[in-house]
């Protein structure tokens, strides 16, 4: 049987062997799923309940190990993985659980259609069947996993294409929903490349997919060969403005932590900066200051590093070119902008002031630990500055005036705005997180992140039903009469109720 190598990307250590999925036997693992999901959706929001939150005490219980292996294979810091992946995976399967019961109930309609009324309607939502879950490597937990619970929550049976990359985390949920009770074919992870997730595609009922916006548009066009509904959550170039107003020791610690957090490897990353010019010199000394004090370097336990390595080795080569075009077209890189020596993979903590809309930093995204800074005149230059990308995935204003800040926000073209804070409406599960633009289609979280994953359908029932309805065959001038001046009667003058 293949097998992947899985490499610990801090120290260049093969970790472990994991077995292929070959595509040819994908089929098979989807079929497996559809033969479980009918029981599985029978045993009712209570019943799946019931297993979800043992897998969240599961969770607890198994932090460490479940830690450890998130480390192990991303690189990340220990409190990356902790307090970040590790919290949400626990909120998240005790959340959609309590969620789901509400959020997915019957729907009572009413009508203000006169040629309607006096039957009941009602929305049912249903689970699709089987949801293929295609995730990336920068959060194995978070993302593969955590996108896995609302389907499961909702009564579908899920396959999970983690990235060959980190396939370890998907593997050990794996083993935890079945110490858990979960019935065997419900939550299936098929390793392998993109050609595994491709034809995971072909088989499954809906798509739900992480990753960069090139190959969004790839899994949107296979899945559109088949009618399969897609929600693609793409790339980000999450721009931060910064006004004179601002609380600038807030700002700047919230700059460096939202840009280097996790390597800078998030999709909602703060990826560029718009600060107004009274402060700018400031703010730039201030972020300056505090990415040259991270510590980065192989994760050893708790608090030992600040600043994990880069994941995905392509990556790598993408954050030297950003930084090196930005300085050969005249920013200053202030502190960092290069590989870091040894072992692993490593780019320092880098920032890049005097940045501008002619460098690929400022305009492509990075996803590394960069922060690129540039110099604007006014709120209004800084909205305009930030709108003047493909993406919209998420946006940050920071100012002591929290009215301006929010009409600011409201101008900005992205999914997601934080007033003096960014990133962390990702941890609020009632809101719905999505992208604007190239930053994808469909959101995750919210009443909307959890119907995605069922069908609609319309029930009327009419509750004492007539032999025969006037506009039944057959047609006469007298009756078509009547009900065109009932029509001008109900709706002429304004008199539509709505």
């Amino acid at each position: 049987m293949a097998t992947i190598p899985v490499e610990n990307p801090a120290t260049g250590a093969t970790i472990r062997e994991v077995p292929v999925t070959p595509p040819e036997d994908v089929a098979a693992v989807v079929e497996r799923a559809r033969q479980a999901q009918p029981a599985w959706e029978a045993l009712g929001y209570a019943g799946r309940g019931q297993i979800l939150k043992r897998a969240q005490q599961w969770l607890l219980q198994h932090a460490d190990e479940v830690a450890d292996t998130i480390v192990a294979e991303t690189g990340k810091a220990r409190e990356d993985a902790l307090l970040v992946e590790i919290a949400y995976g626990v909120n998240a399967l005790g959340f959609w659980p309590a969620k789901a019961p509400k959020w997915l109930a019957d729907e009572r309609v009413r009508t203000t259609n006169p040629l309607v009324l006096g039957r009941r309607m009602v929305v049912r939502y249903r689970p699709v069947g089987v949801v293929g879950v295609i995730g990336p490597w920068n959060y194995p937990l978070v993302n593969s996993v955590g996108d896995a619970i609302p389907a499961l929550a909702a009564g579908n049976a899920v396959v999970v294409k983690p990235s060959e990359v980190t396939p370890l985390t998907s593997l050990l949920f794996e083993r935890g929903l079945h110490e858990c009770g979960l019935p065997e074919g419900v939550f299936q992870v098929a390793v392998g490349t993109g050609e595994t997730g491709a034809v995971l595609i072909d088989h499954v009922d809906m798509v739900m997919f992480t990753g960069s916006t090139r190959t969004g548009r790839k899994v949107m066009e296979r899945a559109a060969q088949t009618l399969t509904p897609v929600s693609l959550e793409l790339g980000g170039k999450d721009p931060m403005i910064v006004l004179a107003d601002a609380d600038l020791d807030r700002a700047a610690n919230a700059a460096v932590y939202y840009s280097m957090q996790n390597g800078g490897q998030t999709c909602i990353s703060i990826e560029r900066v718009y600060v107004e010019a009274p402060v700018y010199d400031q703010f730039v000394a201030k972020v300056t200051e505090k990415t040259k004090a991270l510590r980065q370097g192989p994760p050893d336990g708790p608090g030992s590093v600040d600043v994990g390595a880069m994941t995905f080795p392509p990556q790598l080569e993408i954050v030297e070119q950003h930084v090196q075009q930005a300085r050969d077209a005249g920013a200053r890189v202030l502190t960092g902008g290069h590989r870091r020596a040894g072992a692993g993979r490593f780019f320092q903590p880098t920032i890049i002031a005097d940045a501008d809309h002619s460098m690929t930093a400022m305009r492509e995204e990075t996803f590394g630990p960069t922060l690129p800074i540039m110099r604007v005149q006014d709120a209004d230059e800084a909205v305009r500055q930030a709108n003047d990308s493909p993406y919209g995935l998420g946006a940050a204003v920071f100012t002591k005036d929290v009215a301006k800040g929010e009409r600011l926000a409201r101008r900005i073209e992205a999914g997601a705005v934080c007033v003096n804070d960014a990133a962390v409406n990702y941890l609020a599960l009632e809101l719905p997180m999505g992208g604007w633009k190239a930053s994808g289609l469909g959101v995750r979280h919210g009443p909307a992140g959890l119907r995605k994953y069922t069908r609609q359908q319309a029930v009327m029932t009419y509750r004492l039903p007539l032999k025969r309805e006037l506009h039944f065959f057959p047609y006469n001038a007298r009756v078509t009469g009547l009900i065109t001046r009932g029509l001008k009667l109900f709706f002429g003058r304004g008199s539509r109720r709505v």
